[in-house]
């Protein structure tokens, strides 16, 4: 298939492109499969991750839910902050995701990975599609604590599958520019201070707890510029019975899939450079 340098050997060109398609998937889910096993063997972090998003939902929620005056499109305050406590919950896990591939430099790992046959896109994706399944498991608690908290939330199967879509895709999002940042700066104190900086901004300059009709039009220019506005505004329509999408899915799906390509692109081509 490919070198260690990830260039292709000579045999390529006579390889079918379904056996090239099936190895990349295979050493793809090699990647992901020893990300995943971590979770397996610490399935407390995730129950510890829904903390913060409870005392959302309780705290701000309650208060926020009795200022009169803002337009949430006929949704109650609690129901409209419901799916971006969702994404934002997945922002968080996935910006500091970074810190492991320097975890990982430190212990050695990523010298084997490096000197593996597999592709550096596929160990960039590998790692994306764990984070991906790491905030479909984290939704899936949050789901529950929306309901238990009365939100009225929409359990029709295809909308509920285009909400894990949309979690998957922005976890995979975020986790690849978490990883291009660790590529950066590469050491964990710079990465901790970095995350912290990016998280908030990201957070505030969404529509995830205000609609964007209510922000200064500079905020609202930088809004549309961030993609959590985009999965927050997917997930609104598809979460909630009576939610709609202001933008619209098919410009979220597209944003949110563009970004995701060309952050994978570019990790994968910083990645190797983490080692040396």
């Amino acid at each position: 298939m490919s070198g260690a340098s990830g260039t292709p050997s000579p045999n390529m060109a006579s390889t079918p492109p379904r056996a090239i398609l099936g190895d990349y998937a295979t050493q793809l889910w090699a990647v992901a499969g020893a990300e995943i096993a971590k979770l397996r063997h610490d399935p407390l972090d995730l129950f510890t991750r829904a903390v913060q998003p409870v005392l959302w939902l309780l705290f701000f929620g309650q208060v926020m839910g009795r200022v009169r005056g803002m337009n949430t499109g006929g949704l109650s305050y609690e129901d409209f902050l419901a799916p971006g406590i969702l994404a934002q919950s997945v922002l968080f896990a996935a910006i500091f995701y970074g810190i492991a591939a320097i975890w990982e430099r430190d212990l050695g790992i990523l010298q084997r990975y490096l000197v593996s046959p597999a592709p550096r896109s596929a160990l960039v994706a590998g790692k994306a599609m764990s984070s991906a399944i790491r905030g479909l498991a984290q939704a899936f608690i949050v789901y529950l604590i929306t309901l238990v908290m009365g939100a009225d939330i929409n359990l029709d199967p295809v909308d509920v599958l285009g909400v894990a879509l949309f979690i998957a895709m922005g976890s995979a999002l975020f986790s690849t520019f978490s990883l291009i940042i660790a590529c950066i700066v590469k050491t964990r104190e710079r990465f901790m201070g970095m995350g912290q900086v990016l998280t908030m901004p990201i957070f505030f300059a969404s529509n995830a707890i205000y609609p964007i009709n209510l922000m200064p039009r500079w905020l609202q220019i930088l809004s549309h510029g961030n993609p959590l506005t985009y999965q927050v505004d997917a997930m609104r329509a598809l979460m909630l019975k009576g939610g709609t999408s202001a933008l619209g899915l098919g410009l979220d799906f597209g944003v949110l899939a563009a970004i995701t390509l060309v952050f994978t692109l570019i990790a994968g081509r910083m990645y190797p450079r983490m080692g040396a």
